[in-house]
C-alpha cells in the first residue's frame, strides 16, 4: 500500500479573500453562468440588469421617469434621473460589501435588490468601471478596475440633472468573446417597461414604454390569431395578472417579483398555478384535471413583496413563503385574489368563459385519447434502454435539487447543462469523446426525424425518435421538468444537416414552443475550414474567416474543408464545444406566428417559398462570383 503524502496544515494555509477576489474567483455565485451572450441568462445580461435594477428602484420610489442606456462595442453606460447616490458614499456603495440604502426598508420598500451585492459584482467583473453621482448641483466620480479603486475625483459643480451614471466594460477574460443579442436586450427592456407602466427607457436611441403593463406583455408574446379568447387582465394592490389560452401545446408563464423576471418561477408562480386551477374548478363547478385547465395557457404574473427571499443572488427563483414578514402567505394572497377577481371577470364575460371552457374540454379529450398510446410509448422507451443506447447523460441537470455546502457551485453547473442532439454514429461519437461529462450530454438520432408539421401530439408517442427525445429532455409532463438548460442541435453544415435542423425545430415549435420562447434551443456552429502550416492552425467558420486566415498565415497553407462533424477529431472538437463554443439561439421575434412560420418552411411547396429560395440562391451565387473575381 502506497504511503500517503503528509500535508502540513498550519496558519499559512488560512487565507482571507478581498471582496473583489471572491467575486472574480466564483463569479457564478453572483451572476449565474458566464457564457458569451448567446443565451438570455448569460452573465453579461445579468451585469446590465444589476445596474438597471438600481435605476428601476429609484423609479419605483417615485424618482426619475427615464433611463438611458448606451452599448457601444464592449462599453455599457447606464444613466438614470433619480435622486443620485449621496456624494459621500459613492465609493462605498459600489465597493464595500453590505453597504447600501436597501438595508433601510423605509428608503426602498419592495425593492428588487436587498443585499447590496449587485453593483459590487459588476465592478469586480469589469476591467473598467466608473460611477458618477449627480446631486443638488454637485457631482462626484470614482473609477475602478476589477473592483480596485483607481481614481476618486473631487466633488465639483454641475448643471446635470440629479441621478446616477455607471459606465463599465465587462472583463473579456471572464466573459470570453461576449456579444449582446438584440432580441434578448429587447425582451429585457420591454419587461422593465411592462412592470413599470409609464417608465421610458432608451437603448442606443430605441425607445421602450408601456401603458398597459402585463396586458402589453401578453399581446407582444402572443398572436391575435392564435389565442382562444381576449386576454384577461386583472390588477390589484401589489399584484397584476394577465392570461389567455393559445392553440399551441404546453404551458407558458412569465413571472415577476418586484420587477425581477423570475425565469425559474418560485412560490408565487406555484401559488398562481394552484389558485388558477381552484378558481376554474369552482367557477364551472366541475373537477377538471389540473393539466387540462392549464394546458395551452399563456400567463403573466407580477407581485410586489417586502424583502423577498430568492434562492440565489441571480434572483431567478422566489423562495418567500409570505408577502411580508409575519404577513399573509403567498398561497393565500394570490389564491384569494384569483377567487375574487377572476371569478368576477368570468361572470361578467360569459363569452370568454365559454371559450375557456371549450379549450379545457378539448385538452381533456386529447389527454384521454393519448392515455393508451402514452402507456405503450413509455414501455417502448424502457425497452429501448434509452440511457444506454440513445443518451449519454451528464452529471449535473438543470432542474436537479442542489444541496450541501456547494449548492451555489452545483447551481452554476446546472445552468451550464447542455444536451447535444446529433445524427449518426460518427458525429455523436466525436462529441461524446470530447464533451465535459459533468455538464454535457449527447442524444443520437437515427436518420432524419419525421416532418411533424400539422400533426397532433399523438405522433410524439407513436414515433420512437420523438418519444425517446422527449423522455431524454424530461418534458413529457411539461416544460418545468426540463433536464438541460441548453438544447443544442448539432448537425452537419450541408443540405442534409440543414434539413435535420428544420425538422427538429419544427418538432419543438409544434409541440414544445415554450422551450424556444424561453431561449433553451440553440444551433451549434462548427468550423467549416482548417487553415494551417507547421507553426499555426486557424479554424474558420465561414469563407470570410478562411480568406483572412490564408492572408495571415501565407505561404500556401494546408486547407481542409470539413464536410461533417464526424470528420473533426475528438481532440479538435473539445475546443469547439468548450468555453469558446459558438452557438446561435433560436429566437422567436415579436410578431412571429408559429403556424405561419411552419406552413411557410415545412408545409406544401408554395410559390412564396420558391421565390425566397431562388432570391437567396442568387445572392449566394453573386458572393461566390465576387470572391472568385477577387
Amino acid at each position: 500500500m502506497a504511503e500517503k503524502e503528509i500535508i502540513n496544515y498550519t496558519e499559512d494555509n488560512i487565507r482571507s479573500l478581498e471582496w473583489q477576489e471572491h467575486i472574480r474567483i466564483r463569479p457564478g455565485m453572483y451572476i449565474g453562468k458566464l457564457g458569451d451572450g448567446s443565451s438570455a441568462d448569460d452573465g453579461i445580461y445579468v451585469l446590465l440588469k444589476e445596474v438597471i435594477d438600481n435605476c428601476i428602484d429609484e423609479h419605483t420610489m417615485g424618482y426619475g421617469k427615464h433611463v438611458d442606456v448606451n452599448i457601444k462595442d464592449k462599453t455599457i453606460t447606464v444613466r438614470d434621473y433619480g435622486r443620485g447616490i449621496p456624494l459621500g458614499k459613492v465609493v462605498d456603495v459600489v465597493s464595500k460589501m453590505n453597504t447600501g440604502a436597501k438595508y433601510d426598508s423605509k428608503a426602498f420598500q419592495k425593492s428588487v435588490g436587498l443585499n447590496g451585492v449587485g453593483t459590487k459584482a459588476v465592478n469586480a467583473l469589469s476591467t473598467y468601471f466608473k460611477v458618477t453621482a449627480f446631486r443638488d448641483g454637485k457631482e462626484k466620480t470614482a473609477e475602478f478596475s476589477k473592483g480596485i479603486l483607481e481614481k476618486e475625483h473631487k466633488e465639483t459643480a454641475t448643471k446635470e440633472d440629479n441621478g446616477t451614471e455607471v459606465t463599465f466594460v465587462p472583463d473579456n477574460s471572464i466573459f470570453k468573446n461576449f456579444h449582446f443579442v438584440q432580441e434578448y436586450l429587447d425582451n429585457q427592456f420591454w419587461n422593465y417597461c411592462y412592470l413599470n407602466a409609464g417608465l421610458v427607457m432608451n437603448l442606443n436611441g430605441k425607445r421602450y414604454v408601456s401603458k398597459n403593463g402585463l396586458l402589453d406583455l401578453l399581446q407582444r408574446k402572443t398572436n391575435e390569431d392564435e389565442i382562444r379568447y381576449p386576454i384577461i387582465h386583472l390588477k390589484g394592490e401589489d399584484i397584476e395578472i394577465a392570461l389567455t389560452h393559445e392553440n399551441s401545446y404546453g404551458e407558458e408563464y412569465y413571472s415577476f417579483v418586484n420587477g425581477q423576471f423570475t425565469t425559474q418561477g418560485g412560490t408565487h408562480l406555484a401559488a398562481f398555478r394552484e389558485g388558477y386551477v381552484k378558481t376554474i374548478r369552482e367557477f364551472f363547478k366541475k373537477d377538471y384535471d389540473a393539466s387540462d385547465i392549464r394546458g395551452s395557457v399563456c400567463a403573466a404574473i407580477a407581485v410586489r413583496v417586502q424583502e423577498p427571499v430568492f434562492e440565489s443572488q441571480t434572483k431567478t427563483k422566489l423562495g418567500s413563503l409570505n408577502v411580508s414578514e409575519g404577513g399573509e402567505s403567498m398561497k393565500n394572497f394570490i389564491g384569494n385574489f384569483l377567487l375574487k377577481e377572476l371569478d368576477n371577470f368570468l361572470h361578467k364575460n360569459p363569452s370568454t368563459a365559454e371559450a375557456l371552457k371549450k379549450r379545457i374540454e378539448q385538452n381533456e379529450r386529447e389527454r384521454k385519447e393519448l392515455a393508451g398510446i402514452k402507456k405503450l410509448a413509455n414501455e417502448r422507451a424502457k425497452k429501448a434502454n434509452l440511457h444506454n443506447k440513445k443518451l449519454r447523460d451528464c452529471k449535473y441537470h438543470y432542474n436537479d435539487e442542489a444541496s450541501g455546502k456547494d449548492k451555489d457551485l452545483i447551481s452554476e453547473k446546472q445552468k451550464e447543462s447542455t444536451i447535444f442532439i446529433t445524427e449518426g454514429d460518427s458525429a455523436s461519437g466525436s462529441i461524446t469523446k470530447a464533451r465535459d461529462v459533468n455538464t454535457q450530454a449527447v442524444f443520437s438520432l437515427r436518420g432524419k426525424p419525421l416532418n411533424s408539421f400539422g400533426l397532433t401530439k399523438k405522433i410524439v408517442y407513436e414515433n420512437e425518435e420523438f418519444n425517446l427525445l422527449q423522455h431524454a429532455l424530461n418534458i413529457e409532463e411539461g416544460y418545468e421538468g426540463l433536464r438541460y438548460n441548453n438544447i443544442v442541435i448539432s448537425t452537419d453544415a450541408d443540405v442534409d444537416g440543414m434539413h435535420i435542423r428544420l425538422l427538429l425545430m419544427t418538432f419543438f415549435l409544434q409541440f414544445f414552443p415554450d422551450l424556444v420562447k424561453n431561449g433553451h434551443v440553440h444551433i451549434l456552429e462548427t468550423p467549416l475550414f482548417r487553415v494551417r502550416n507547421k507553426q499555426e492552425t486557424i479554424y474558420c467558420y465561414d469563407e470570410k474567416e478562411k480568406q483572412a486566415a490564408i492572408k495571415k498565415i501565407g505561404s500556401k497553407p494546408e486547407i481542409t474543408r470539413f464536410k461533417g462533424l464526424g470528420e473533426i477529431s475528438p481532440d479538435e472538437f473539445k475546443r469547439f464545444i468548450g468555453e469558446d463554443m459558438r452557438k446561435q439561439p433560436v429566437i422567436m421575434e415579436q410578431g412571429d406566428h408559429i403556424q405561419q412560420l411552419l406552413e411557410y418552411y415545412m408545409g406544401k411547396n408554395t410559390p412564396a417559398r420558391q421565390d425566397f429560395i431562388i432570391d437567396n440562391l442568387k445572392v449566394e451565387l453573386d458572393l461566390v462570383e465576387e470572391r472568385e473575381n477577387v
